[in-house]
């Protein structure tokens, strides 16, 4: 069995790395061509955060009763059916870590691109992207000790430096408060599809919350540091990204966010944002920064990502190669194959449709596991919880009725997406059947 190596302060800086990422540097722009207003997209960053607080405590419960490597996977395993576990192992391979990795590496190469133009060409973009996969894999491939050492560094560096960013936004930045401005209907938005959808470009923002169950059996104390972690991590990032995306808005107007120069949404938003608010040469700055910040992205989600299948492996659904450890106690062959399908998800997929595949999907996952608590309270009551959900049962009910808002607005507004995810779920179903008739 592996050794519990990483503390609270490493876990924490894991869940943090994993949600600040692409999500939000990129989705304002989408999320003002749906609402239109200022202020509702703040209510949909706060909704959306509120959300990922109440299924952090969800997750906090089942990590503290079931401290194992594998998230979802054990969760769903033991609290529905080892069919719905199988199913989630095989959404995380796919959407959980290999397409976010990609999207994530994906806008890596457009930030560089703002700082080297040069870098802008197609063929330039992809290598780049590629080439990060492959830097964090082989960090990755290694040792469990030093891919955490490094997390927690580059996690330490990037909200620093956010932190930063806001502070001199708003207190030398040249943004204005008319931004702000009520208008197309206002609060009334938040009744419409629109904001289901642009909930979900949140979610996949924030998605990560969730990441320190994955790595549960490789933390000390992990009935009481997962817990922590979880719930520490999420409220950090709720707090960061109201804040940034306050400063988005009051560095430009939702117009101009939506619509950029006329050819659609603004997908660099952070670099747009820092030139409006200090200049062309504070935009490359802030480019470095989001870098930096999808540099530690990618990297949280290759350390985390292989623990599901190596434990998915450990049980015979997937084949055991997957679940060998290197003698830093990383299960290497798991790193190298979530590498490989990252690279191949950014050699063929397109941004958008990558987002709200991966949005729809772990929506799905992340309210079935609330279920699972749910059930579990139930069905094991006697079973040891070191941690309970507060606010039970308001809270996983809040974050299943959230899940099912989102995953409707979805299905209504952008069905092809929503179909990638339905077939994720039956290739988990036929994967489940068929490692068990290899048993």
């Amino acid at each position: 069995m592996t050794a519990k190596r990483l503390g609270v302060i490493a876990a924490t800086a894991i869940v943090v790395a994993n949600m600040i990422g692409t999500g939000v540097f990129t989705s304002t722009g989408f999320q003002a061509i749906g609402l239109h207003d200022a202020g509702t997209i703040l209510v949909v960053w706060v909704v959306g955060g509120v959300l990922a607080l109440c299924g952090a405590a969800c997750y906090a419960e089942l990590g503290a009763m079931m401290p194992r490597v594998g998230g979802e996977y054990v969760y769903l395993r033991e609290g529905l059916h080892p069919l719905v576990g199988v199913m989630s192992g095989w959404a995380s391979v796919l959407a959980g870590f290999s397409a976010p990795i990609a999207v994530s590496s994906m806008a890596f190469a457009k930030y560089t691109a703002a700082i080297w133009p040069s870098l802008a060409d197609p063929t330039s973009q992809q290598l780049l992207a590629i080439g990060l996969i492959v830097a964090m894999t082989v960090l990755h491939s290694f040792s469990t000790v030093l891919g955490g050492r490094v997390q927690t560094v580059f996690t330490a560096a990037k909200t620093l430096l956010i932190v930063t960013f806001i502070l001199a936004g708003f207190t030398a930045g040249g943004g204005s408060t008319a931004h702000f401005a009520s208008q197309a209907g206002g609060l009334s938005n938040i009744w419409t599809a629109a904001f289901g959808i642009s909930l979900m470009y949140v979610s996949f923002a924030y998605s990560g919350w969730n990441a320190a169950a994955y790595i549960a059996g490789e933390i000390d104390r992990p009935e009481k540091s997962v817990p922590r972690a979880l719930l520490y991590g999420t409220g950090l990032v709720m707090l960061l990204y109201v804040l940034l995306n306050v400063l988005f808005i009051y560095a430009l107007p939702i117009d101009t966010l939506a619509h950029g120069d006329g050819g659609g949404p603004i997908v660099e938003v952070g670099d747009a944002s820092a030139r409006a608010l200090f200049g062309p040469r504070a935009g490359q700055m802030l480019s470095t920064l989001i870098a930096l910040a999808l540099v530690s992205s990618v990297s949280a989600m290759v350390m985390a990502g292989p623990r599901v299948y190596a434990a998915m492996a450990e049980d015979g659904a997937l084949p055991k190669t997957l679940a060998r450890r290197s003698h830093g106690g990383a299960p290497a062959w798991s790193v190298v194959v979530q590498g490989a399908l990252a690279i191949a998800i950014t050699m063929t997929g397109r941004f958008d449709q990558i987002v709200r595949y991966v949005g729809f999907t772990l929506t799905i996952f992340a309210a079935l596991t609330c279920i699972a608590m749910l059930v579990m309270r139930r069905t094991r009551p006697d079973m040891p919880r070191p941690f309970k959900t507060f606010g039970y049962p308001i809270t996983p009910l809040v974050f299943i009725a959230g899940s099912i808002w989102i995953a409707y607005s979805q299905i209504e507004l952008y069905p092809t997406e929503s179909l990638y995810g339905v077939g994720t779920l039956v290739f988990g179903v036929v994967a489940y059947f068929v490692s068990r008739s290899r048993r």
